[in-house]
C-alpha cells in the first residue's frame, strides 16, 4: 500500500511525500493526483514524478483532501492574519532596488501573516525576515539579488550580547548580509513556486572567493541564524554568491521539494550547509551546484572564535545530487562535533565523492554515528571517503597536519567512529570503492559495510581519492583502509578491483 504523508503546510502551500520508503528521488512512473476541498469541490489535479510534491495556490485555514496513487491524505492549511502583496508597498519590476518596499511589507505584517511576491522579476538588496510569518513567492516570481555590492549591509561578527552572528567557514567574521536573512526568528516559512536568485553571476562576487572586500566576506543567498521551526518548501534557489542556504545555530529545520542550482564553475557555492544546528530534515531536494551539495558543519577552532555547538540529528532523504564536488560532506569544520546523521534513499550522479568526511589535526571534535543507506550512485569518482589529512588552511601542508607518524593525542585530535554503509549501489566508479584514512594516533573505528555493490567505469582515468599530501592517483581500486577498523564487512561486491580490502 502506498504511503502519502504531509511534510509541511503553510498558509497557501503544502508539501507531501509519496512512497518515500520505496523510491529514491524519482518515482518509477508518474502518479496522478487530485486535490479537493472537504465538501468535494475539485481544486487542482496533476501528476507527480518525484517523491516530494509541493501544492500551490491554496487558501488559508482550509481543509483539503488529496488523493494520490490510491492513498488519501486530509490536511489543513495554516491560519493567516493578513496577506500583504509587496506591490501594495511600492515594489515593482521597474524599480532598481525593491528592498525598502519589501522590508516595509514585512515590518507592518502582523503575526501569522503572509507577504506575497507576485509574478515578475524584483531586484533587491538584503531583506530581513521576522518570526511568525510566511514569505510566499508565487509562480513566475523572481527575487533577484542586486548586482551592486554597495546595496548590501555588512553583518558584524557578533551580536551586541557576544553571540556569533556573521560566520565564514566556521569562524566569526563580518559578512555581507544575504538576500534573505533571518536572525533570531521563530515559526518562519519561505515557500512557493517562484525563484530566489542570489545574483552570484552579477557584480563581482565570484572573483574573490577566499578574500574580503570592505572588510567582509561574501554573502550567502539565505542565511538563517539562531532560529527555530523553519520551513523552506517548493522554491528554486539559484545563482548564489557563495554558500546557498546556511542555517547556523538553528533547530527544527525542514527543507523539502527545493531545487538548488548554481553554475558548476562558481566558487564555493555549496547547496545547503547546516552548521551547529539540530533536528534538520532535508527531503526531496534537487541539487546541481559549484561545490558540495550538502555540507554538514560544526565550526572550527580559530583565534577569532567560532561556533561551539554540535550539529546533530540531521536526516537527508529522497534527494538528488548532481555534479557537485561532494554529495553529502561532513566537515572540514567539525570542531563542535557532528553526530547522528542519516542519509537514505538518495540519488547521486557525477559528483566527485558521495559520502565524504574530511578533517585534520587541529580540529578536535568528533564525527560519530553516520548512516548511509539505500542510496544509488552513478559516475561518482569515489563513493565513500573519510580523510583525516585534509588539505585546508594556511598550515594544511605542514608536518603537523600531514605526518603519517603518530603524534600525541590532545583536545585538537579529531575522532571518527560509527560509520555504517548499508544497501548502497555505486555504478561506474572511477577511483576507488571507498577510502578510509585515519590518523595513526586516532584511527577510525566502528566501520560497518553491508550489501555494497560496485561497478567500475571502463574509461576511468587515474586520480587521487581525496585532497592530502602523499595520496597517489589510482583507478578501479577496492576498499582502502589505513588506520581504520571494521565491525562488519558483508555482501561487498567488487568486480575486477585493482586492490582488495586493506586494513
Amino acid at each position: 500500500m502506498p504511503t502519502l504523508a504531509l511534510l509541511a503546510a503553510t498558509t497557501r502551500t503544502a508539501s507531501v511525500s509519496f512512497d518515500a520508503d520505496q523510491h529514491c528521488f524519482s518515482l518509477k512512473e508518474a502518479i496522478g493526483w487530485t486535490l479537493q476541498t472537504q465538501d468535494g469541490g475539485l481544486v487542482a489535479e496533476g501528476e507527480a514524478d518525484s517523491v516530494v510534491t509541493t501544492l500551490h495556490g491554496l487558501q488559508p485555514q482550509t481543509r483539503y483532501v488529496l488523493d494520490m496513487g490510491g492513498d488519501r491524505l486530509v490536511f489543513s492549511t495554516k491560519t493567516e492574519s493578513r496577506l500583504i502583496d509587496i506591490t501594495d508597498c511600492g515594489a515593482s519590476p521597474e524599480v532598481d532596488d525593491n528592498a525598502a518596499a519589501i522590508q516595509a511589507a514585512i515590518d507592518q505584517l502582523p503575526p501569522h501573516g503572509t507577504v506575497r511576491i507576485p509574478g515578475g522579476v524584483f531586484r533587491s538588496g538584503p531583506i530581513f525576515l521576522k518570526s511568525d510569518m510566511v514569505l510566499l513567492l508565487e509562480e513566475g516570481a523572481v527575487l533577484a539579488g542586486h548586482a551592486d555590492r554597495s546595496h548590501y549591509k555588512i553583518l558584524p561578527a557578533r551580536h551586541e550580547d557576544g553571540r556569533v552572528l556573521g560566520t565564514w567557514e566556521g569562524v566569526a567574521e563580518p559578512c555581507f548580509a544575504s538576500l534573505l536573512t533571518a536572525l533570531d526568528c521563530r515559526n518562519l516559512a519561505i515557500t512557493g513556486a517562484g525563484t530566489i536568485d542570489g545574483g552570484g553571476d552579477r557584480g563581482d562576487w565570484w572573483t574573490w572567493p577566499k578574500e574580503t572586500r570592505n572588510g567582509a566576506r561574501r554573502p550567502r543567498t539565505l542565511f538563517l541564524s539562531h532560529s527555530d521551526t523553519l520551513s523552506l518548501t517548493g522554491l528554486t534557489v539559484r545563482n548564489s554568491p557563495s554558500w546557498t542556504i546556511h542555517p547556523v545555530f538553528c533547530s527544527n529545520v525542514l527543507a523539502a521539494g527545493l531545487t538548488i542550482q548554481n553554475d558548476p564553475l562558481s566558487p564555493n557555492t555549496d547547496g545547503l550547509n547546516p552548521e551547529c544546528s539540530r533536528d534538520v530534515h532535508l527531503a526531496g531536494i534537487h541539487f546541481s551546484v559549484g561545490d558540495d551539495c550538502i555540507a554538514i558543519k560544526a565550526g572550527k577552532r580559530d583565534p577569532k572564535g567560532g561556533l561551539d555547538q554540535p550539529c546533530e540529528r540531521i536526516t537527508v532523504e529522497n534527494c538528488r545530487m548532481e555534479r557537485g564536488h561532494g554529495g553529502v560532506v561532513i566537515g572540514s569544520e567539525m570542531s563542535g562535533c557532528v553526530r547522528d546523521v542519516t542519509v537514505r534513499r538518495c540519488e547521486l550522479c557525477e559528483t566527485d565523492r558521495g559520502l565524504r568526511v574530511k578533517t585534520r589535526r587541529g580540529r578536535g571534535g568528533r564525527v560519530e554515528r553516520i548512516l548511509l543507506e539505500a542510496c544509488r550512485m552513478d559516475r561518482v569518482a569515489t563513493p565513500l571517503v573519510i580523510n583525516s589529512f585534509y588539505l585546508c588552511d594556511a598550515d594544511g601542508r605542514s608536518d603537523y597536519v600531514q605526518s603519517r607518524q603518530p603524534l600525541p593525542v590532545t583536545d585538537a585530535t579529531p575522532q571518527i567512529s560509527g560509520i555504517t554503509i548499508r544497501n548502497v549501489v555505486a555504478e561506474n566508479v572511477v577511483v576507488a570503492a571507498a577510502a578510509f584514512y585515519g590518523l595513526p594516533e586516532a584511527p577510525i573505528t566502528g566501520i560497518t559495510i553491508e550489501n555494497y555493490r560496485i561497478s567500475f567505469d571502463p574509461d576511468a582515468e587515474p586520480d587521487v581519492p581525496d585532497m592530502a599530501c602523499g595520496f597517489e592517483p589510482m583507478r578501479h581500486a577496492g576498499i582502502i583502509a589505513e588506520n581504520a577498523s571494521f565491525l562488519r564487512r558483508t555482501g561487498i561486491h567488487l568486480p575486477h578491483a585493482t586492490q582488495s580490502i586493506a586494513v
